[in-house]
């Protein structure tokens, strides 16, 4: 179905109805543009309970955990859900030895976005960082869910990260238990929503295992939108760089204005932080990458143009980094917009192939579904 572009006019189906602009306008007419996004960001977010934008109170409490850097009045709950101003202090549903989330057993190969080079999927790094000289088959990773996140995307598939109330509060010692005694897990995943809000718990829990399993086979990695506190982040390189794990940033898009509209705020910590471990810790193994980046190809939106400028920016860091393009699917607030058309993901992947050796296309069986849906 064709919607129409509130500032051009323009009808297509490639525009998302939740933004009510089109692609174009949002790079051509970027200040007209952003007073509708963030509208539409804020009405999205009223339905979840959760702020509309994230709180700038004068004198209100700081949280510091990811770049939104609430600072909280009374009554006011942060960006993410997870903390509030209650009469002047701090409540939080997360602490360093509680987070608030789901933990379950996922078996390797898994559909992990980092399967094609790291050592759960290929058994690269083996006997060191890998329990087999292949894919870990027999092998599991933890895979941890948290509840909350610092963006708000429109095209979340784990849109029930907003259903906080519904989380399951867990004590690290629960987690520290059921994998210190199953040793068929070989590493451990933190995603959700974002690790950002929760990071003090995961590192916590990491080092903790690592200490309490100093001889086993244990990888920490994170999913993540990558704009927590650097020196958090940093931390979390430094424990995937040890462990054989690796930091997948998921690098929403590259013109401001476009992340803006995706996600509902800014996203250039991302690129801050993913700069700092690429410089730090690429070198240090370069056999088995630390750092990695995905971007979602969401139809129209998120074209050659946009990756080209990723991929350039990964290759000034370094052009071994691997860099996958993920096929979008109906979800959340653009369950109006069709899997990614062939056409684009073949332009998308050759603009990465210019700045980059190793490019990956994800999703790929999603592609058969627009003949059989929309027709092209």
């Amino acid at each position: 179905m064709e919607k129409t572009c509130m500032l051009c006019g323009r009808k297509d189906r490639l525009i998302a109805q939740a933004l009510g602009v089109c692609p174009s306008c949002l790079k051509e007419k970027a200040e007209e543009a952003e007073p509708l996004i963030l509208k539409a960001h804020r009405r999205s977010r009223l339905q979840w309970g959760l702020p509309p934008s994230p709180p700038k109170t004068s004198g209100g409490i700081p949280c510091t955990l990811c770049s939104n850097e609430c600072r909280m009045g009374p009554g006011e709950k942060g960006y993410c859900g997870l903390r509030w101003n209650q009469d002047g202090r701090l409540v939080s549903l997360t602490k360093p030895d509680r987070g608030v989330l789901h933990a379950y057993r996922d078996p390797h190969v898994t559909n992990c976005c980092a399967a094609y080079f790291c050592p759960g999927g290929t058994g690269e790094g083996y006997p060191k960082y890998a329990r087999r000289p292949g894919a870990e088959v027999g092998y599991s990773n933890l895979a941890v869910f948290f509840y909350g996140c610092n963006f708000d995307c429109f095209f979340c598939q784990n849109m029930n990260h907003k259903e906080i109330n519904v989380g399951q509060t867990v004590e690290q010692g629960d987690l520290l238990r059921r994998v210190s005694a199953d040793s068929t897990y070989t590493c451990l995943c933190f995603f959700g929503g974002s690790p950002e809000p929760q990071l003090p718990f995961a590192l916590r829990l990491s080092k903790t295992l690592r200490e309490e399993n100093p001889n086993r086979v244990l990888r920490i990695c994170f999913e993540w939108n990558g704009c927590g506190n650097p020196k958090l982040v940093r931390e979390a390189a430094e424990l995937a760089w040890e462990s054989g794990g690796n930091l997948k940033f998921d690098l929403k898009a590259f013109t401001p204005i476009l992340s803006l509209a995706l996600s509902g705020v800014p996203n250039q910590r991302a690129y801050e932080n993913f700069e700092m471990v690429a410089r730090e810790f690429s070198t240090k193994r370069p056999g088995l990458p630390v750092v990695n980046a995905t971007t979602l190809l969401v139809p129209g939106y998120v074209d050659e143009g946009e990756v080209g400028e990723i991929a350039r920016f990964i290759s000034s860091l370094d052009e071994g980094i691997p860099y996958s393009l993920l096929i979008f699917h109906p979800d959340h607030l653009m369950v109006d917009l069709p899997v990614t058309p062939e056409k684009q993901v073949e332009r998308c992947y050759q603009a990465a192939k210019k700045h980059l050796r190793r490019v990956h296309v994800g999703n790929l069986h999603l592609l058969g579904l627009n003949n059989m849906i929309y027709g092209f």
